[in-house]
């Protein structure tokens, strides 16, 4: 599966931990940035991200900055974009499952490797159950 990976300086050092771990696990890492841990801001990187998941050039989208939560925001303000924050590993089994969820986003500051590996662990195990998920997922979608 083809994934883009992005980050903020926060995030640098785990975003590469991200695409080792994707490449020993079989998943072509598409490094969207940032290629140093200069001072950069995060919504150029979610952008990136949940465009490149959003017009189908890549299949799914990792995301990291200092707490997750402001490349959460970020991506998700690209249509068709879900990026859920997982704090735990249950947190990414149940974003996919409930929420079909295409973006992962992690905390750089609070989330060590062990963590966010599991995380991609359930992550990439996990399907959509649809059902009654898929009626609420249906509300997510932008109004305008």
């Amino acid at each position: 599966m083809k994934i883009a990976v992005g980050s903020d300086h926060a995030g640098y050092e785990l975003k590469n931990f991200v695409i080792e771990w994707l490449g020993r696990n079989g998943h072509e890492a598409v490094d969207m940035g940032p290629f140093n841990d200069d001072s950069v801001d995060y919504p150029d990187y979610a952008r990136k991200v949940g465009e490149s998941v959003a017009g189908g050039d890549c299949q799914q989208g990792v995301l990291l900055c200092g707490t997750g939560i402001g490349v959460s925001i970020s991506a998700n303000k690209v249509k068709g974009i879900r990026a859920a924050l997982a704090c735990r590993p249950e947190f990414a089994t149940l974003a996919r499952e409930h929420n079909n969820a295409n973006i992962i986003c992690f905390s750089a500051r609070f989330t060590d490797r062990e963590t966010i590996a599991r995380s991609l662990e359930n992550w990439f195990a996990a399907g959509f159950e649809g059902g009654r998920h898929e009626r609420r997922v249906n509300k997510i979608e932008p109004c305008c």
